[in-house]
This record gives C-alpha cells, structure tokens and sequence, in this order.
C-alpha cells in the first residue's frame, strides 16, 4: 500500500471533521537489571514510552476509519529545512509554495501544499496520545486529529 497523498488529505478536510490514526507494533520492554542505572532507547528514568518515539518498522495510517497507508519516520534534509523556513513567519493558515525549480505549466505539479496551526496534545495512556487542531478563533471543535497508538 503506498503513502496517502496530500492531495487525498486535502479533499477529506474539504468535506468536514478529519481523522488520522497511526499505528505501530507494541515493542516488549526489556527492564534494566537492578543493578544498573541505565535507560532503554525512548524510555524515560520512569519507564514512561511516547508515542511520539520512534517506532521500529513503518505505521499503519487510517483516515476516517479507513485504511489509507503507511507513515514513515524521516530525518529533515536540505529541502525539508527550505520549507520549514519558508513557511516560518506563517502562525496559522494554508496556502501553496511554488515549486522554485519548475518553469512554466510544469510548475503546478511541483508546487508544496502546506497548512501551519496549533496543536492541543492530549495523551491518554502510555500507548496513546491524540493531536487536535484548535481553531484560532476559538469557535467550534477540531477539525483535524491526529492519533498515535501502540497496539
């Protein structure tokens, strides 16, 4: 199955209220001896795991319930840090980045769709945690969630 595009995401938010759910494997922990003072690799002094820590392997993603792909980690390289330049100065709102490189009619399909906003994070277990965008004029609920799940 491949990535959901932007494209996808952009006309699910266009019809109302938006999910996304991410998933991963549960990894088992291994506790330290008692011996040693030492922590895992996403684990806290207390044992705490985020969800947000990196999970081995990729994440099952589902939009409105349904089954849409996968989510990556990935690391910021030269053109991630170009856009997050770009949009910078931008504290909430969406709009399109031109495609730099592209000329003439190529230049649509090479244009970056972005969408800047605040995020209330909520986490509901050591195994969950949810994302939701806050309208910054306060009125009505989220439009957009986002869940983080260990299952």
């Amino acid at each position: 199955m491949a990535a959901y595009s932007t494209g996808a995401l952009v006309r699910e938010m266009s019809s109302g209220l938006v999910r996304l759910a991410l998933e991963c494997e549960k990894q088992p922990i291994n506790p330290a001896p008692a011996s040693t003072n030492t922590t895992t690799a996403g684990l806290s002094a207390t044992g705490d795991v985020r969800c947000v820590a990196p999970c081995t392997g990729e994440k099952r993603a589902y939009c409105n319930g349904r089954k849409c792909g996968f989510a990556v980690r990935r690391e910021c390289g030269a053109d991630e840090w170009r856009v997050l330049g770009a949009v910078e100065p931008v504290s909430v709102g969406a709009g399109v980045l031109p495609d730099d490189a592209a000329a003439g009619a190529a230049a649509e399909e090479g244009d970056l769709m972005y969408m800047r906003a605040r995020f209330e994070r909520v986490v509901g277990s050591r195994d969950s945690e949810a994302f939701y965008m806050m309208n910054p004029d306060g009125s009505g609920g989220p439009e957009l969630s986002i869940y983080l799940l260990r299952v």
